[in-house]
């Protein structure tokens, strides 16, 4: 039995399907956790959410910025950008089967002696009070009210966390940092206008996960979202201040990635999969 970690697919399926050629994956023997945006920007992610879900309990899948998204798209609260390209799940026959699948997927797991999100946790949280706080967000998109979630999730504030937050305040900070952080100060002040790697921190910023005194350190974290990271100053072969970034960049031209675990706590290797550019070079979103 093998345990894959694997980063961002963002609709790129026929690279997935490479990957689980590479390390010869099989459903009733391993498992694979996918730490979120399965969808969106690349070609197919119809393609995506029809193999991880025929996977049933060997894919352990994560949410992201972009599958909330699509869920947003889904319950007509947002309109597709210029940039979106998962509409074709929408029009597809099972697309509603697919989209419900989608809404019972996890903000963030701990297994295996591992805490695995998107994006991030903020230096205030520990991996108890993360799993505590996913879980508030995971009862409301599996639940009646997902639609009024979906409409009052975006946007940047609060910018920091206090535990008496309240209603889509409370539940817009937790999503943003569980799906979009980067930088962050010190205090859990969070900053989203930068997606470039640490060397281009903002003034007062530090990546989230080089915070000191951060409560989850003890714990190695796998993430994702972060593909410059790969470019900067920190690759996807590394485990620095106990953490594991996973987005090598497959939409953009680099390789999709799987972590296999090893059986010493923060342990992996890794295998890579060359992708062709989706995308034109940009800051990835």
């Amino acid at each position: 039995m093998s345990l894959y970690l694997i980063g961002d697919l963002q609709g790129c399926n026929a690279p997935f399907q490479r990957l689980l050629q590479a390390i010869d994956f099989s459903p009733s023997r391993d498992t694979l956790y996918l730490l979120g945006d399965l969808v969106n920007r690349g070609p197919d992610s119809l393609g995506v959410l029809r193999s991880l879900a025929a996977l049933g309990d060997a894919a352990q899948c994560l949410l992201g910025n972009h599958d909330l998204h699509l869920l947003a798209l889904s319950e007509g609260v947002r309109k597709p950008g210029r940039k979106d390209t998962a509409q074709d799940v929408l029009l597809a026959p099972d697309g509603k089967a697919l989209i419900d699948w989608l809404r019972h997927r996890a903000m963030a797991i701990q297994a295996h002696g591992w805490l695995m999100v998107h994006a991030g946790v903020l230096p205030q949280w520990s991996v108890v009070q993360t799993m505590a706080l996913a879980s508030e967000v995971e009862q409301v998109l599996r639940g009646p009210d997902i639609k009024t979630f979906l409409a009052a999730m975006y946007g940047n504030i609060p910018t920091q966390w206090h535990q008496g937050l309240q209603g889509a305040d409370r539940l817009r900070v937790i999503v943003n940092a569980l799906t979009r952080l980067r930088f962050c100060t010190n205090a859990g002040l969070m900053e989203f206008s930068s997606s470039e790697g640490p060397s281009g921190a903002p003034l007062n910023f530090l990546p989230w996960f080089g915070v000191p005194g951060r409560l989850s350190a003890t714990t190695p974290i796998a993430f994702g979202h972060w593909s410059t990271l790969v470019t900067d100053t920190m690759g996807a072969g590394s485990l620095r201040h106990n953490t594991l970034p996973l987005d090598t960049g497959c939409v953009w031209g680099g390789c999709l990635t799987a972590a296999r675990l090893g059986t010493v706590p923060g342990s992996f290797e890794l295998t890579q999969v060359k992708c062709t550019p989706m995308l034109k070079p940009e800051v990835p979103g």
